[in-house]
């Protein structure tokens, strides 16, 4: 019997040390049939692995390089696809949030809100989301370093949050390119919060590609493992079917079909750690 969603148990199982937890799904809705492959294929994989799944998907990337790249649905269609993989797989869902408007109707249907890194220091938009109710997931910006997060951690629990996970998604190091720091995972953890690792944006070359940004897939892996084993409580990764053709971030995404080889890996250095 499937436990049902809510705050409450969601918090549990981001809490509960005795097992790692995914954040994972495309990076845009591209349509609602890739998002119901994709959740199911994970909460698949997830559930023979032991790994508490949360399905995410954005129905808007408000950052994209160029205007004229693909963004997404917009925000009524998304949320009627996140809405079905909530209700068909029985899984909590995780969108980002860009405005202030958007975190109470988001809110109605999101069990985590996510704050991208870009915008973690938005006063108005923390609170925002704070003020929903919902879980929220804030990702380190790329020009903070870890310990900043503290002020950030700060105004969301001033605003009314309860509930907070912070995401590591790598720093800027020079033009077109990320280093992860794996000194972060524990700096972060000092906050005694949970930690998520973003493994797929902190191998993608921000602007690489020109009009577009590049990535670097074959290290997502390598940096999701070493973030386990840093401490990290959670994993976030970006999946699709077929990465070459996705619409936005594919060069850094990792193929669904490999997905479950890396959750196994991830598990075993999980479990090493006890």
């Amino acid at each position: 019997m499937r436990v049902p969603v809510t705050a409450a148990n969601l918090w549990k199982r981001y809490t509960s040390r005795r097992g790692l937890f995914l954040i994972a799904g495309p990076c845009v809705i591209e349509s609602e049939s890739v998002c119901l492959r994709v959740a199911e294929s994970l909460v698949r994989t997830c559930s023979r692995l032991g790994i508490a799944f949360t399905f995410k998907a954005s129905f808007d990337k408000a950052n994209r390089t160029s205007a004229r790249s693909f963004r997404g649905p917009g925000r009524d269609s998304g949320l009627k696809v996140l809405d079905r993989v909530r209700r068909e797989f029985g899984v909590p869902v995780l969108t980002d949030i860009h405005t202030e408007t958007e975190a109470a109707l988001v809110g109605e249907v999101a069990d985590v809100l996510q704050i991208p890194a870009f915008l973690c220091r938005q006063t108005d938009l923390i609170a925002a989301a704070a003020a929903t109710g919902r879980i929220l997931n804030i990702k380190k910006g790329q020009f903070l370093a870890p310990g900043d997060m503290a002020s950030v951690v700060e105004k969301a629990r001033a605003a009314g949050a309860r509930h907070i996970l912070l995401t590591e998604r790598g720093t800027t190091f020079g033009y077109h390119n990320l280093v992860a720091d794996m000194r972060s995972i524990p700096i972060l953890r000092r906050l005694e919060l949970p930690v998520v690792f973003d493994a797929t944006h902190s191998v993608q070359l921000p602007g690489g590609a020109g009009d577009r940004s590049a990535g670097e897939r074959e290290f997502a892996p390598v940096l999701a493992r070493a973030a386990v084993a840093a401490g990290a409580s959670g994993v976030f990764i970006e999946t699709h079917p077929d990465p070459d053709k996705a619409l936005s971030d594919g060069p850094n995404m990792i193929p669904l079909r490999d997905m479950g080889g890396v959750l196994r890996q991830l598990v075993k250095i999980h479990q090493a750690l006890d």
